[in-house]
């Protein structure tokens, strides 16, 4: 089968960053799913494993997490899927990723594609979703008041992957009132059009923006990048007993400011279930069949931002320079393999 794979780790200019390779099609075993990929997206999590996971010497990693596609075997174990099933996914983070023609997934973290969509559409949705999904209503609960406030939360990071979609969710399914940050024009736009109420400038400091609001202080904060240039601005515009979440890597993290507020923290991680094989890792399905139920309701649309055409290494290439520059808005996503 036909993929796109990498031996060592290089910067994205280099040709053998990423190149067009063939290995041997997989076959499913226990409860997994052999899925023909039609489509992919690429998330920053691409770049960070490329830039800091050489394989073994002589072996070739392959990337790619989310993907959309057709079931075409089952392992023995399988209950709930069957051949000819059109489904998407985000994977997991040890096993061989989806940029390739054929690749084994897990039963137990897919959802069935929304009708709606096209294949690069429904590729654009799964491992944003899940993040977005996991942190809003499985860590920071968004739905439970924190006292003396009006229910709102601040996304840090709106017009990227996770803050697309987490605005559509946060507007679908509670009446919390939702601030997202972004710097450009066109970025801020485009997180009005998918819902937020209010939108401020994260070149600025955050916390007289957020102030000058007629929102009040909110009780919860979302940050999905640069976390460090903004944590003191979350502890000071964070309402007392607030709740903070976060989904990137910042080199330190000092959690003693929040005592003073009394303010929780949270981490996300969307691979955590199926990396531990954890008692809930069957819930990844199902939030993505009720995302998927959304889309197809029209309550929800896909956060696609660019096709950048065939699955191949010189786009693929093409994606991680761009998700490296921090400048993505929405989801890169890449179709087919072309002849």
């Amino acid at each position: 089968m036909r993929a796109v794979g990498y031996q060592s780790s290089l910067p994205i200019d280099a040709p053998s960053a990423l190149e067009d390779i063939e290995l041997p099609t997989p076959t499913p075993t226990g409860r997994d799913l052999l899925v023909e990929i039609r489509a992919i997206s690429v998330n920053p999590v691409d770049a960070k494993v490329r830039k800091s996971a050489a394989p073994a010497p002589g072996q070739w990693r392959v990337l790619g997490w989310d993907a959309a596609g057709v079931v075409t075997a089952i392992g023995p174990e399988v209950r709930d899927f069957a051949v000819g099933d059109e489904v998407f996914y985000a994977g997991s983070l040890p096993r061989p990723g989806t940029n390739a023609e054929f690749h084994l997934v897990d039963e137990r973290i897919v959802g069935r594609k929304p009708k709606s969509l096209d294949w690069a559409q429904a590729a654009a949705l799964p491992l944003t979703a899940i993040t977005a999904w996991e942190m809003l209503f499985d860590r920071l609960d968004i739905r439970r008041n924190v006292p003396g406030t009006t229910p709102t939360l601040l996304i840090i990071g709106g017009a990227g992957g996770v803050g697309s979609i987490a605005i559509q969710l946060a507007r679908a399914l509670t009446d919390v009132t939702v601030i997202a940050t972004a710097s450009r024009p066109e970025t801020q736009e485009w997180v009005r059009s998918l819902g937020a109420h209010h939108v401020v400038d994260h070149r600025s400091p955050l916390a007289a923006q957020i102030a000058s609001l007629p929102t009040g202080a909110p009780g919860f904060v979302f940050s999905t990048t640069q976390t460090d240039q903004h944590y003191a601005d979350i502890v000071e515009l964070l309402a007392p007993q607030g709740h903070f979440g976060l989904i990137d890597d910042p080199q330190t993290l000092d959690a003693m400011p929040f005592k003073r507020k009394s303010l929780s923290l949270h981490w996300e991680l969307m691979f955590t279930r199926p990396m531990y094989g954890t008692a809930d890792m069957a819930e990844q399905g199902k939030l993505l069949n009720e995302v998927s139920a959304l889309v197809d309701s029209g309550r929800i649309r896909t956060t696609l931002g660019e096709n950048f055409g065939p699955i191949n290494a010189s786009n693929l290439r093409r994606a991680h320079a761009l998700i490296e520059s921090g400048q993505a808005k929405g989801k890169i996503v890449l179709s087919g393999f072309g002849v």
